[in-house]
């Protein structure tokens, strides 16, 4: 296998993976952080693989319904280690997952990204690949790749065109500048402005919302959305139908439909 080939995931031992990538179950919800804060938490090889079976465990535990990205010691991510890529040869990604663990695939479950500090190359890509966003005000975007004669080949080019109007999209894409936190808000990307510092509070409170609410129409609504991007205007009300039957035929649609008549909170199951 070349220096620059992908290697196939590998379970971390959980000393490994606490060192490098930590969660806490906080009810239905699994706050994961990357916890590099010496490197502003760039992602090298087993970064990559202890966040990809984060997020194995994120989708297989049905205790869990949402989770939340983000990183210790006052920064997001700084995106790849190119030290640690310099010195091995590894490229930190998991095949059929992509950059980080997620990148290509993103958990079935909704994600949120909790920034602060730098999200920056590969760390920014993180973000994009995440469903919603809480930023400090005083985090900073951008992809900086063309700057080292790179693309930003981790979803930065496909996903940041669709969620920033296209020159502005552009403009960070090829002048590889810093892009403020207020800025990225104006213009819809981030959901959530907060005070330094606050970030992971109020990704928290955001989470426990969607957590409230019906697991199994949450994960389809998700799955509608993303695939829905490829769908044409001719078929795509045929293509959502299989989407809908399972809802409707579910537990958790009876029992929405009875805990509103009799005035009570719903029971999930999830099913």
């Amino acid at each position: 296998m070349s220096a620059l080939g992908d290697e196939p995931l590998r379970h971390i031992s959980g000393a490994a993976m606490s060192d490098l990538v930590t969660t806490e179950q906080d009810g239905a919800v699994l706050i994961i952080r990357l916890n590099r804060p010496g490197a502003r938490n760039a992602i090298n090889f087993d970064c990559a693989q202890a966040l990809a079976s984060a997020f194995e465990k994120l989708d297989s535990d049905d205790t869990i319904r949402i989770g939340v990205l983000t990183g210790e010691g006052g920064h997001f991510s700084a995106g790849m280690d190119l030290k640690d890529f310099a010195a091995s040869g590894r490229r930190p990604r998991v095949p059929g997952r992509g950059f980080a663990g997620f990148t290509e695939q993103p958990p079935v479950k909704p994600l949120i990204a909790a920034v602060e500090g730098y999200a920056l190359a590969g760390g920014f890509e993180m973000v994009l690949a995440c469903d919603l966003v809480v930023a400090a005000n005083t985090a900073m975007f951008g992809l900086p790749e063309v700057k080292r004669g790179l693309i930003a080949g981790a979803g930065g080019l496909l996903r940041l065109p669709q969620r920033l109007p296209y020159h502005l999209a552009m403009e960070a894409i090829l002048t590889g500048d810093h892009m403020t936190a207020a800025r990225m808000h104006a213009f819809g990307l981030i959901n959530t402005l907060t005070e330094p510092g606050q970030a992971l509070t109020e990704a928290r409170m955001l989470a426990q919302k969607i957590a409230a609410n019906g697991p199994l129409a949450v994960q389809l609504s998700k799955q509608v959305v993303s695939q829905g991007i490829d769908w044409s205007q001719d078929e795509m009300f045929a293509k959502q139908v299989p989407f809908m039957e399972k809802i409707l035929a579910s537990q958790d649609a009876k029992e929405g439909a009875l805990a509103f008549a009799q005035k009570r909170t719903p029971i999930w199951r999830g099913q």
